[in-house]
């Protein structure tokens, strides 16, 4: 027996020396491409400070614990004895394997065939399933985002959400890979979730029907004339180019008063392709820092700089995000809040700010490994903090209030017309607030963005009904700025340097 533990130690030895070193030390872009990941992957890498690749001396990294070896081939041992059924060795290798990376954080874990299969899938926007972004926090299965227009959106299942069972299989202690395995299933069949809600009395019980998810990424319509409105629901392969070609057609359905303002959302979006993110920005920024990432390893030292050419380059922009915006989201929201290109509206979003990079182990399985953080151009990691909008709205519901009849001057008897005469025909009526009503957030960035422009206007309004007689005589006020008719006189000498600004 003592020679089937030493045996065994030396084995185990020899395997995690054979991988462990290997993948740390020697990661090649091959080994972690950028779209083979639904988290964010580093891409080129970018000038290192000359640290050592393997973060450490190899004598450092060659060396294990003999006796926590040791400990481990008695579990192994101690298993296959003694456990109620019978277990192969290759099934408690994997679980090792598996183990090792899920306690390291949230994001790290083993990707058997299945899950390596599945990461492809969703990089590529198809999978089976319901639609839903999923994570661990204090061991217990949190919703991150429902993938717009699926099962789980339609259902309402919300950011934060507690999935407490799965087709009545509880998943306390279930590992977030077994959690993915069960939810997702040929299209058309049935699922039931249990959740925890915050603020609601008792769990909630969802009955889903799983569909074939090909998820659009990017979504765009006209809120308001001149006002655009750009949904990215997740950054995938062809995000940035998605969200190309509908600023474009934005653009035409403008018309030739070109946009006013654009609303780019980014609520309940979990991430995705850290490439797909530094396009994206790109696309609104001319200049500058978009992201950098910091690791142990020199390959992980990565930093992306935004191109010349925009799409929107002086169109004002209001980025909303929520609890549910993640990842590849933040880096986005960060990268334009940094620049100034852009007011951040909402709430605080979710705060995962760690790259990672995905290493094959052979053709089939893989690992997926946190290798860095990623830090905003303005320095801030957003690694469990989050963005901080720069005006906060809650989610929230409007309710108009239905005004009666009002007594106004042009309603009393005998009152002196206005100077351009009567045009109540020609007056509209108030709008109403379709979109804050049914959307209160969005509806308040709409409201931002027309503040901006009246805001930006040059001096005052002149009313375009002006007769030509007011405008010849110099009593109507100029463009300048500075509140003087034609006919005022200069300031004197002794006026303050600023009095035009």
């Amino acid at each position: 027996m003592l020679m089937r533990h030493v045996a065994l130690s030396l084995a185990l030895s020899s395997a995690l020396l054979l991988t462990l070193p290997a993948t740390a030390a020697e990661p090649t872009t091959d080994a972690a491409p950028a779209d083979s990941t639904p988290d964010n992957s580093p891409l080129v890498p970018a000038e290192t400070d000359g640290r050592s690749g393997a973060g450490g001396d190899a004598s450092e990294q060659s060396s294990l614990p003999l006796e926590d070896i040791q400990a481990l081939a008695q579990v192994f041992e101690r298993i296959k004895q003694a456990y109620v059924d019978d277990v192969d060795d290759k099934t408690l290798l994997r679980n090792a394997m598996r183990g090792m990376l899920e306690g390291l954080d949230p994001h790290s874990n083993y990707l058997d065939e299945d899950a390596f299969r599945t990461l492809h899938e969703m990089t590529e926007g198809a999978f089976g399933g319901i639609g839903i972004e999923v994570g661990q926090e204090d061991n217990q299965l949190m919703v991150i985002s429902p993938i717009d227009d699926t099962p789980a959106s339609k259902a309402g299942l919300q950011p934060r959400d507690l999935i407490i069972e799965i087709d009545g299989k509880s998943t306390d202690g279930m590992s977030l890979e077994e959690a993915v395995d069960l939810m997702r299933g040929d299209p058309g069949s049935k699922i039931d979730l249990t959740l925890l809600r915050e603020g609601a009395d008792a769990p909630i019980e969802v009955s889903l029907e799983r569909a074939n998810i090909q998820s659009a990424s990017v979504n765009s319509r006209m809120l308001s004339p001149g006002y655009g409105y750009l949904r990215i629901s997740q950054f995938q392969e062809n995000t940035a180019q998605e969200a190309s070609d509908a600023i474009a057609s934005l653009k035409k359905q403008a018309g030739d008063n070109g946009l006013s303002g654009v609303v780019l959302d980014l609520r309940n979006n979990p991430g995705g392709l850290l490439d797909g993110a530094v396009n994206v920005a790109d696309l609104f920024l001319d200049h500058g820092l978009v992201v950098y990432t910091r690791g142990r390893l020199k390959d992980s030292d990565m930093q992306f700089e935004a191109n010349a050419e925009t799409a929107l380059p002086d169109t004002p922009m209001v980025v909303l995000i929520n609890g549910g915006s993640a990842s590849a989201a933040e880096i986005v929201a960060g990268a334009l809040q940094d620049h100034h290109r852009a007011v951040v509206l909402g709430t605080e979003s979710f705060g995962k700010g760690s790259v990672q990079s995905v290493m094959p182990l052979d053709d089939n399985t893989g690992i997926k490994l946190t290798t860095a953080l990623y830090y905003t151009p303005g320095g801030r990691s957003i690694q469990a903090e989050g963005i901080e909008p720069d005006v906060t709205v809650q989610r929230g519901r409007l309710e108009l209030e239905k005004s009666g009849f009002e007594i106004r001057e042009a309603n009393l008897r005998g009152h002196l017309q206005n100077a351009r005469g009567e045009q109540e025909d020609d007056k509209a009526a108030l709008p109403d607030s379709p979109i804050a009503a049914d959307d209160y957030q969005l509806g308040e960035a709409l409201n931002l963005l027309r503040g901006i422009n009246v805001f930006q206007q040059p001096g005052m309004r002149q009313h375009d009904n002006a007769s030509p007689d007011d405008r010849a005589s110099g009593n109507t006020l100029t463009d300048s700025g500075n509140g003087a008719s034609k006919n005022d006189t200069a300031p004197s000498d002794d006026a303050p340097d600023d009095t035009n600004p």
